[in-house]
This record gives structure tokens, C-alpha cells and sequence, in this order.
């Protein structure tokens, strides 16, 4: 069985030979570069690069030797164009700060700051505040809050919404034409298209870290509020949202065809460690019409299945994710409360599940800063064996139909500065 009919079989709830493996085909199912560069270590990998294609998450690209040695079935088409708002071309070499030689593209620009911390531009334009801090020992970026004085009589929401989400342009579409003919036609990978135009209220985004100068309400903390002191403000900006994305839909259906088989629609977290950001009864008002539609419209017009990543506990949005016509779920955090409660007890009947969160950074358990297993051989084999226990566990009791599962050692945990504190607590 192909890799390409194997994801087919698991997403039509057939029976596949095997679960099928993901790794990254999105941002959300991706690798960081200093773990990808371990893993290649771990499995003998020699030559390559680790190219960092994600400036923000720092992740790697998963290059066909590591695929083929870990049976990945997936290929990821994403635009060139990264979070920062920069192409990813001309690549330049960058040091990680525990020495982990990576490429990364020739727009970053960045500086050390006096405490250690780097900061980088948005578009790699230095005539704009930077939008993204590493801080010193880091292993990804974050935000850089820059928000103007609020004043309510300028809040523009179509202005918000026009910043961070625009037309494709034809360059754009003949990219993902041409990208997934070949990939379609030289490869037997299962195709999954990085569309997030329905990720409404993306927190990663909220900021506006590839804008230079994002106007409204960009602090992340305030956004919250807003969602309920702003609430038709924020309402209104997912209506121009919706308005641009949905076209943008129809451009990416005639650009690729049949040619994928999973298209990532939104990466918006409604789940916390301990339980939902937002009622479920917002969640009815505010965000189900909007996914509803846009789920109705590929669902319609495709036979794409749609996925959708969301953090944290969100077993009570199960049944409204299921209505929305939300086909792949990821990626079902099991240390959050009731985290494999809602799946496995039946609640999410219908849906796909793809992977599961581990409840700690799995480079971090099994490798130290020199690379090499912690503890000795002897504890390396335990925590080895305990891990495909667990996996075969939940393959065995999987709940929703389960689409694969992602190996993804590590995305971070924000403001976390060092490797030890990562290993301590939960993402």
C-alpha cells in the first residue's frame, strides 16, 4: 500500500495497513530544527542540511531520508511566504544558540540584544520595530506586543482583517499548481494542503508578526477581553476575514485540483490546561457559522477532509466541531484535563484524530545537550519501551478514526528560555 492510499483509506474510516505517520506537512505537526538535527543523529542520518522553513516555531524541514526512515506518508504544500512576512529563498547559515547549525532565509534579519535575546523584523525590514524575540538559551520565537494607544473611534475592523489576510496572487497560485502537480506526479505521499485561511482569532497571528506596523487591537491580552468588551468589533473582523478567505478557497481549489487529500483550515486554540478559553456557547455564536460554512463549501466542491489543530481541553467542543463539519482534529492533548476523556469515551464519534500531544517534549526525555541518551542504554530501552506501550495503546483504542499519528518532538512552550525548563513543563 502506498502512502497516498494509506492516509486516503484511514480518512474515509477504511482500514489502512497501518496508522499513517505525519510529520511536517503543516505548521502544527512540524519539528524544531535543534530536535530534527538530533533525530537525524539518532537514526545514523548523515549529509543534508536543517533548513528552517518556520522562523517563528524555528522548524525544520523533514528531508526524504528522514521520511523514508520513519515511514512519514505525507508531504506538506505551504507558500514560500513565512510568518514574519518574508519568502523563504536565499538561504544564509544561522547558529542556534546550543550550536545547532541550521539555513535559514535570506530576508532574516536579526539582532542580539544586550541580555543575550535576538529580535527580528517583520518582512526583514529594519525600518520597522522588530515583531519576534528569541530569548537567550531559546529555541523558538515569540511575539513582540507592539501595540499603539487604543483609541475606540479609529478601531477599523475591515482595516485589522486586511492586514493579515489577502487575495492569493497569480504567483502564488501557479506555486501551489505547480508544486503539487509534481509532488502528485513524482511521489506516492499523501498530499496535505496548509490552507488556515479559517483560523479565525489565531493567536500566533493576533500580533501581526509579519506586518510592519499592524493597527487596532494586537496585544494578545487585550484580544481576550476584546472578545467580550469588543465583542462586534472582533465579530466583524472574522466577517472580512471570512469575505477574503473563502474566495481564497475557491483559488486554492482550481490552483490544486484533486491533488491533495487534507487540507489544515485553522489553528486557533480553544482549549487551556485546565479547560475551554471560551464558552461553548460563544464558540455556537461566534466561530461555528463561520467554520460551518467553510467546512459546507471543501466538503461540497472537494473530496478534501478538513483539519483543524487546536490545544488544551476541548472535549466540551467535540460535538460542535462535529457539526461544523470538522473532519481531523489535532492534536488531542492528553494532559489536559479530560484530554483523552471526550475521543475515547465516544463524544467525537466521526472525527479523525491526528496524533496525539505527548505530555513532554520527547527529545527532551530521551537525549541530552551533547545528544545522546540520558541515564545510559538501560533507561534509553525503558522510556523507549514505555512510549510504544503508551502508542499502542491509544492505537488500539483510538476513539475517533485516527488519521495518524505526527512525531513532533518538540514546539515549545512560550517564555520558557532553557532546554531544562522545557522538560518541566507542559506546553
Amino acid at each position: 500500500m502506498t502512502s497516498r492510499e494509506r492516509v486516503r483509506r484511514a480518512i474515509r474510516h477504511e482500514q489502512p495497513d497501518r496508522v499513517p505517520v505525519d510529520l511536517g506537512s503543516t505548521l502544527v505537526t512540524g519539528i524544531q530544527a535543534t530536535a530534527y538535527a538530533q533525530l537525524k543523529k539518532a537514526l545514523g542520518i548523515t549529509g543534508g542540511v536543517t533548513r528552517v522553513y518556520d522562523p517563528f516555531q524555528m522548524l525544520a524541514e523533514v528531508e526524504d531520508s528522514v521520511k523514508k526512515a520513519l515511514g512519514v506518508d505525507t508531504y506538506g504544500l505551504q507558500l514560500p511566504t513565512t510568518v514574519f512576512g518574508y519568502r523563504n529563498e536565499g538561504w544564509k547559515p544561522f547558529r542556534m544558540f546550543d550550536g545547532t547549525e541550521v539555513e535559514i532565509s535570506g530576508h532574516f534579519e536579526y539582532d542580539v540584544l544586550p541580555n543575550g535575546d535576538i529580535v527580528q523584523y517583520p518582512k526583514g525590514d529594519r525600518s520597522a520595530p522588530p515583531s519576534g524575540r528569541m530569548p537567550k538559551d531559546g529555541f523558538y520565537f515569540d511575539a513582540i506586543v507592539r501595540q499603539e494607544p487604543i483609541d475606540e473611534s479609529k478601531l477599523d475592523a475591515r482595516a485589522w482583517a486586511e492586514q493579515g489576510n489577502a487575495p492569493y496572487t497569480d504567483e502564488e497560485l501557479r506555486y501551489l499548481e505547480d508544486t503539487s502537480r509534481w509532488w502528485y506526479e513524482n511521489s506516492d505521499y499523501s498530499i496535505v494542503g496548509s490552507f488556515g485561511g479559517a483560523g479565525f482569532g489565531d493567536i500566533a497571528f493576533v500580533p501581526g508578526p509579519g506586518i510592519t506596523l499592524p493597527v487596532g487591537i494586537r496585544d494578545p491580552v487585550v484580544w481576550y477581553v476584546s472578545t467580550m468588551t469588543r465583542k462586534q468589533y472582533v465579530m466583524d473582523i472574522y466577517h472580512y476575514q471570512y469575505e477574503i478567505q473563502i474566495k481564497n478557497l475557491a483559488a486554492y481549489r482550481q490552483a490544486v485540483g484533486d491533488r491533495i487529500d487534507v487540507i489544515f483550515m485553522s489553528g486557533t486554540d480553544f482549549g487551556s490546561q485546565a479547560g475551554p478559553f471560551i464558552s461553548p456557547l460563544y464558540y455556537r455564536e461566534v466561530y461555528k457559522p463561520l467554520h460551518a460554512k467553510m467546512n459546507a463549501w471543501v466538503h461540497e466542491h472537494t473530496a478534501w477532509k478538513t483539519f483543524f489543530h487546536t490545544c488544551g481541553s476541548i472535549v466540551e467542543f467535540l460535538p460542535d466541531f462535529k457539526e461544523a463539519g470538522v473532519d481531523i482534529l489535532n492534536p488531542v492533548q492528553v494532559s489536559a484535563a479530560h484530554g483523552a476523556a471526550g475521543p475515547e469515551g465516544g463524544v467525537g464519534e466521526g472525527l479523525r484524530v491526528l496524533g496525539r500531544r505527548r505530555e513532554r517534549p520527547a527529545h527532551a526525555a530521551l537525549w541530552d545537550s551533547r545528544g545522546g541518551p540520558q541515564g545510559g542504554a538501560s533507561q534509553h530501552r525503558d522510556l523507549r519501551h514505555k512510549r510504544r506501550f503508551r502508542v499502542q495503546q491509544r492505537a488500539q483504542h483510538p476513539g475517533p478514526r485516527a488519521y495518524g499519528e505526527y512525531r513532533r518532538p518538540v514546539r515549545g512552550c512560550a517564555g520558557l528560555r532553557s532546554r531544562r525548563e522545557a522538560t518541566r513543563r507542559e506546553c
